[in-house]
């Protein structure tokens, strides 16, 4: 199984990074601010007015790192990208099934189905844990009908327009899984998040889409061309196509859990001039090393059957969807929620 390495999330504003020796050197200014072993990362995650020297961004390259820059509120800019690896074969075959309608349903109509599934088991587990609610079992219900339209959509376009009603149906019902923090969410707004829950939601995305860009490019797939998301200049299809399957059992879990322990709090949010809001460098740090935390607890893998850290699970899904287009198995088994 492959290891687990560490992310570095840079945040803090003017930083500069380059490479002294074999490791990476972190400034502001003539501060150090960090020194890291460039054995032991992954990726690199810059966040704002962040530099990084050409010989960083060369050895990167090289050495497979990821490196990539967004916007402080979480919008992908760029990445740094190295030679292409895997077989061209595999790429080849992911490109004529993407532009297979039938091949192309029968993937995401499994994505959509796992993301409607996740969904409505972190609505059940909070009734399980919390009481009855008569809110959120109707919106149980609704998910069921969503579920089984999902597993029978015989188009792409079919299947994202049955995920946009479960969508709806699950974020509006979302605040109801908010408890005694003074937090409210009246429904998803995105670009740019104009309240602290779509704040939350939209770092914590970016955060795992990223995980699985770097997975898709680990096993030889292209992350831009997807099955269910179509191709767009500039969007990661694919990544964005696996983010799907994570984003109730991981990200909103994650979103819910720093809010209701009262890791995160209101004040710990800033409102821009033209309404976006975002997290202040002291709260996305402790977003940022929670989410480390996190990434390294272990579940069982519901299809693999062992034992993997959480930050693993996109390089798990990344590898089970290289074998099935390779035709190593029948089917792709999307990530289910236990």
């Amino acid at each position: 199984m492959k290891k687990l390495l560490n992310t570095l999330y840079i945040t803090k504003q003017k930083s500069y990074l380059h490479k002294e020796r074999e490791t990476i050197v972190i400034k502001q200014g003539k501060e150090k601010l960090g020194q890291f072993p460039a054995i032991s990362i992954a990726n690199i995650l810059c966040f704002g007015q962040i530099s990084v020297s050409p010989y960083l961004m060369g050895y990167c390259g090289e050495q497979s790192i990821g490196l990539a820059f967004y916007t402080e509120y979480g919008k992908f800019l760029a990445r740094v990208q190295g030679k292409q690896t895997g077989n061209v074969l595999l790429r080849r075959s992911q490109y004529r099934w993407a532009d297979d309608e039938e091949q192309s349903i029968s993937i995401a109509r499994l994505m959509v189905a796992a993301k409607i599934s996740n969904g409505r088991l972190v609505l059940m587990r909070d009734i399980r844990n919390h009481g009855e609610n008569a809110i959120l079992s109707d919106a149980v219900a609704k998910l069921a009908v969503s579920l089984r339209r999902a597993q029978q959509a015989q188009s792409v376009s079919e299947a994202m327009g049955i995920e946009g009603d479960a969508a709806s149906t699950y974020f509006g019902v979302f605040n109801e899984l908010l408890r005694g923090s003074g937090f409210a969410f009246g429904g998803r707004v995105r670009r740019p998040p104009t309240d602290p829950v779509n704040a939350l939601l939209s770092y914590v995305y970016t955060l795992i889409t990223h995980e699985c860009s770097s997975a898709l490019q680990g096993v030889g797939l292209d992350p831009y061309v997807g099955f269910l998301h179509q191709d767009r200049p500039g969007r990661q299809s694919l990544a964005l196509d696996l983010l799907e399957e994570f984003r109730a059992p991981w990200a909103d879990r994650f979103v819910l859990t720093l809010i209701n322990r009262k890791q995160i709090q209101l004040k710990d949010f800033v409102t821009e001039a033209s309404g976006a809001v975002r997290l202040t460098d002291d709260a996305r740090k402790t977003l940022l090393t929670a989410w480390q935390e996190r990434k390294q607890v272990e579940i069982m893998h519901p299809y693999l059957e062992e034992q993997v850290p959480i930050g693993l699970l996109p390089h798990c899904q990344a590898m089970l969807l290289a074998r099935h287009i390779r035709g190593d198995t029948e089917y792709y088994p999307p990530y289910l929620m236990k």
